[in-house]
């Protein structure tokens, strides 16, 4: 295999991730709101000047709330290829994946809370003289 080739097998395969990404983005309402929540996140990161290392786990937070929820994306629309009709366990599969972005969604604001709150407090106690 020549160069030229794993180049351009390595660029369908992001071509390839791209369009779920974008599939995702058409389809469902929640990256919209894990997007403002990421958006909002990186603000105050940058208002607060974090040191690399919160940087380091607010990115990884982050991308494990994208990560659960493309994950769940790719669980429905095979448990909806595979059972068309409705089905317990196609129910399951469903209710599982949603839980997983539940988990990974609570466990980010808690991070949230635990990095940034700090910082907030000292910042809102400056700006309002407590």
């Amino acid at each position: 295999m020549n160069i030229n080739t794993i180049i351009l097998a390595r660029l369908r395969s992001i071509r390839h991730a791209l369009r779920g990404w974008k599939f995702v983005l058409k389809t469902q309402k929640n990256v919209w709101v894990h997007s403002l929540a990421a958006s909002i996140v990186v603000a105050l990161g940058l208002w607060f000047q974090l040191p690399a290392r919160d940087w380091a786990v607010l990115i990884l937070t982050i991308a494990m709330v994208f990560t659960a929820e493309f994950i769940n994306t790719a669980i429905e629309a095979v448990v909806d290829l595979a059972s068309p009709g409705k089905h317990p366990l196609a129910k399951v599969g469903k209710d599982v994946g949603a839980a997983s972005v539940l988990v990974a969604a609570l466990s980010a604001v808690l991070i949230g809370l635990l990095i940034l709150g700090p910082p907030l407090l000292l910042k809102l106690n400056l700006l309002f003289g407590k």
